[in-house]
């Protein structure tokens, strides 16, 4: 049986712990800095269902019970999916003066999802509007001016496929749990670029919507 030190926090980078990201905190728990309780997502059950510790925890189904093809995660060496968003008002990244770098807050209220979000900007477009972005967690919110644009539009995701259950085909619609989803609520989309890399089947997914019915009605 494996001991708790393989407990794995479940890659939300949610900040709560005090550290940026899950890979921060484990690190300061390695060097004796944090322990495991401090993270909010660990719990008893980590003594019965240990992790190992390249592995999070994903059951194949969202907290509604709804099943999911795959689970979106970053590619090699970023902090999570890329995450494409148009605000509502697409001007905004103009007068706002947003570019590479800047920390941006919003809700992404096109799909109707409750959850402010923090993105960390990797490129913005001041003609279209559209922002590629890694989702980060509250607390660099907390240690960084942010830039409010309010609501923004989904427009898609750019992942790793892992934990697939069903291969995702190009033109198809697919079922997906982004990595760093709070709500661990199923997504879909329609698929429009799957390849075939080193490190896994990387996938850009678009048409966002958030799958919120009960188990059996979405």
């Amino acid at each position: 049986m494996r001991t708790v030190r393989h407990w794995q926090p479940p890659q939300k980078n949610c900040g709560l712990c005090g550290s940026k990201s899950c890979a921060d905190f484990m690190t300061s728990v390695s060097n004796q800095e944090k322990e495991l309780p401090d993270c909010p997502f660990y719990h008893r059950e980590a003594l019965q269902h240990p992790q190992p510790l390249d592995t999070a925890a994903y059951s194949g189904a969202d907290i509604l019970g709804n099943r999911y093809d795959f689970v979106l995660g970053a590619l090699p060496g970023e902090i999570s999916a890329r995450k494409i968003v148009l605000p509502f008002r697409s001007d905004l990244v103009e007068k706002l003066a947003i570019h590479k770098g800047d920390l941006v807050l919003g809700r992404p209220m096109g799909a109707g999802c409750p959850i402010p979000h923090v993105l960390s900007v990797i490129e913005a477009d001041p003609v279209t509007g559209l922002l590629y972005t890694w989702v980060v967690g509250p607390k660099w919110a907390r240690e960084k001016e942010t830039k409010d644009v309010h609501a923004y539009h989904m427009i898609g995701f750019e992942g790793v496929a892992k934990e697939v259950a069903r291969e995702p085909v190009l033109g198809c619609r697919a079922t997906f749990l982004p990595g760093f989803c709070m709500m661990n609520l199923n997504h879909t989309g329609l698929v429009n670029m799957a390849l075939q890399k080193s490190y896994g089947l990387q996938i850009r997914i678009e048409d966002i919507r958030i799958l919120a019915g009960a188990k059996g009605t979405s």
